[in-house]
């Protein structure tokens, strides 16, 4: 069995009002501290099954271009998500499964292009209008127990877990798989930099603090109690950790890069892209109203997050 991440954005970044700011407030922390950024998901080769945790964004959304301002920037386009999978050797009719960790369309963005795979998603995401239309979806209940400190858990095959881990999303979950004595977590944004991971800090985007807060604890006792490689999806650190085999020490954080930050001047679409999940808004489908002419209590129509987490496209 081997585990790929399947790359196609790079040189983004989180801020650390965004990436530390969801108990303490994001006034605690400083704006011009900014963590690399990416984005990728992972695929897991079984031998005689192909298994994705995620599909990545829909093909032909907008780069983002960030300000001075900006507090996260997904990144640069690599190639589209269909495109890094094909560069890895796989075909998308050869994938069996999909696992999807939670609704946010940069994780389930190509979900429709899959038509041969069984999507596994948490039950309580399948109102989430990115799922809306899609026929192959198996509603997961989590009616395998518990695993390790983890109350909820489904069992997808043998070494491979789907666990229940509410938070960032009412159906947020977590990818397990079990190899060589390692446990690889694959999660659904429980946190966005592993600096996050280490320091115990929330990000700001979350449908339940209350039940992100109890979510990171227990991936930080399970980390704790078992070699853990963990396998983020918005920073190089999630494949860094991958390529390295490194098991997570919560004690001795890995030394973090600072993300080199470049603010280019761009022509102007009009458009602004939701960097959190991927929501495209477009002056025209919205009778020509200028996104910096919303009220100031707009929010995603998509996600509910502010104006603040968007980006010009």
């Amino acid at each position: 069995m081997k585990i790929l991440a399947v790359k196609f954005r790079k040189d983004g970044f989180y801020s650390q009002p965004f990436a530390f700011g969801g108990e303490e407030g994001m006034e605690k922390f400083d704006k011009n501290v900014r963590y690399r950024g990416s984005l990728q998901n992972y695929l897991i080769d079984t031998g005689d099954e192909v298994i994705l945790v995620d599909t990545g964004l829909p093909a032909g959304t907008p780069e983002e271009h960030p300000t001075e301002e900006s507090l996260i920037y997904t990144g640069k386009d690599i190639c589209s998500y269909l495109d890094a999978l094909k560069a890895l050797g796989y075909a998308p009719e050869k994938v069996t499964k999909i696992l999807l960790t939670h609704k946010h369309a940069d994780h389930s963005g190509e979900l429709r292009s899959f038509p041969n795979a069984k999507i596994y998603v948490n039950a309580e995401e399948l109102s989430a209008a990115e799922l809306q239309g899609i026929g192959n979806l198996v509603p997961v209940y989590f009616e395998d127990g518990a695993y390790y400190n983890f109350p909820e858990s489904q069992k997808i095959r043998e070494g491979i877990t789907y666990l229940k881990a509410k938070g960032h999303t009412n159906g947020n979950s977590i990818v397990i798989v079990e190899q060589d004595g390692l446990f690889f977590m694959i999660h659904g944004d429980i946190t966005y930099v592993d600096e996050a991971l280490y320091q115990n800090k929330l990000s700001v985007v979350f449908d339940d603090p209350a039940a992100a807060r109890v979510t990171l604890d227990r991936v930080r006792e399970f980390i704790r109690n078992h070699p853990t490689v963990y396998l983020s999806t918005h920073t190089p650190q999630g494949y860094e950790n991958l390529e390295a085999c490194r098991v997570t020490d919560l004690d001795h954080p890995v030394e973090t890069v600072p993300a080199e930050v470049c603010f280019e001047e761009k022509k102007a679409s009009g458009k602004y892209v939701c960097s959190i999940c991927g929501y495209v808004y477009d002056p025209a489908e919205h009778d020509g109203v200028a996104f910096e002419d919303l009220p100031g209590d707009w929010v995603c129509p998509r996600c509910k997050q502010p104006k603040s987490k968007f980006n010009p496209a």
